[in-house]
């Protein structure tokens, strides 16, 4: 695994590219990977193998070298590049949660990542209320040194993007560069790419799908030491974004509004859940200004994580693993004591089902099979 502050070399980035581009490899199952085996060039070796031990009967597919190079000139041709965990450029507090992006694919002003970030988020069918309030709170924080991170969403993330193009916006997208959605804020996104930044965690060319929408929503919390949610009735995906907030660490905000507008629910929900309650644009700056003095700081000689050193599983602790599985999801310390192994031994048994595609990992530290 490289170093916090080293920068990877294009054999490097392209060896990255291609592991967190093969079958059933995401971001976990890459760090796991990259550490047992010392790099990604001898992880994408060792990946067939796991997976066969893990069950799987056709091997996985891995992106080849033509594939991944072709990838990376399709990126910088529309000026964008990778940026790989434990970068310099990688922004801090993303790099913290559990499952941040190994690569991220970016366009614009990265330098813009390492300020201090808020979210905000809200209804795609806003009200003209929930849109003033939103411009308001963006350009009253941006002036105040505050980026706005959002997910160019049609209504509130709009809003929070346009309020906030001169002094500094995030957008994080839940397709591939060339594939935006929606289509009606391809001149905002572009405008974003000139001024602001925008990035993705996933491939040039992908167009994204509903589960997508949540994957980019832990991102926009991720890069923010808190989040803002201006309007959201009670079922909206501006919810799950609050909640991942919550579980990372992050401060939640939430914009009041009457109880008879159904685009209120969700925002007042949050506010009795404990939100902080937003009317202006002091009440965020107060509550994350002690955040602001406390960013973590690069230590370049840190490695990301360390390497898992473990003997090779047995058949014997496999079969104990996948009998104690089953469709409910487990913590996996409470799996440790059951099968009686150890951490590091029990953590390759998963990670072979994870390639084989018969594993899920959940929040909170649970799996479950598929």
């Amino acid at each position: 695994m490289a170093l916090r502050g080293v920068e990877l070399d294009h054999g490097q980035r392209r060896d990255w590219l291609r592991l967190i581009r093969a079958e059933n490899v995401g971001p976990r199952a890459f760090l796991n990977l990259v550490n047992r085996f010392g790099g990604a060039a001898a992880a994408l070796e060792a990946l067939p193998g796991m997976a066969r031990r893990g069950g799987r009967l056709i091997e996985p597919r891995i992106p080849s070298i033509a594939e991944a190079e072709a990838e990376m000139e399709a990126l910088a041709r529309i000026g964008g590049r990778f940026i790989a965990l434990g970068e310099p450029a990688y922004p801090v507090l993303l790099r913290q949660i559990e499952d941040a992006p190994p690569l991220i694919a970016v366009r614009g002003r990265p330098e813009l990542m390492s300020a201090p970030v808020v979210g905000m988020v809200g209804s795609r069918n806003a009200s003209g209320a929930g849109r003033t309030m939103a411009a308001r709170l963006a350009r009253g924080l941006g002036t105040a040194g505050w980026v706005i991170a959002s997910g160019l969403a049609r209504g509130i993330d709009t809003v929070a993007h346009e309020a906030s193009l001169d002094t500094g916006t995030i957008a994080v997208l839940a397709g591939g560069h060339d594939r935006p959605y929606p289509r009606e804020n391809e001149r905002l996104l572009a405008a974003i790419a000139e001024r602001g930044v925008v990035l993705t965690e996933m491939p040039m060319g992908w167009e994204p799908r509903s589960r997508d929408f949540p994957r980019r929503n832990r991102l926009v919390s991720g890069l923010s030491l808190g989040v803002v949610v201006v309007e959201a009735a009670e079922r909206s995906g501006s919810l799950i974004t609050a909640r991942l907030a919550g579980e990372q660490g992050r401060e939640v905000f939430a914009v009041p509004g009457s109880p008879l507008d159904p685009r209120a629910g969700g925002t007042n929900a949050l506010i009795k859940q404990g939100a902080a309650l937003v009317t202006d644009v002091s009440d965020v700056m107060s509550a994350l200004a002690a955040f602001r003095e406390r960013l973590p700081v690069i230590d370049a000689d840190e490695e990301v994580s360390p390497p898992m050193e473990a003997p090779e599983p047995g058949d014997d602790l496999r079969a104990r693993v996948i009998g104690l599985l089953g469709p409910t999801p487990l913590p996996v310390d409470d799996l440790v004591h059951m099968a009686g192994t150890s951490a590091a031994e029990l953590q390759i048994v998963l990670l072979e089902l994870e390639l084989a595609g018969r594993l899920e990992r959940h929040g909170g530290g649970r799996v479950s099979m598929l």
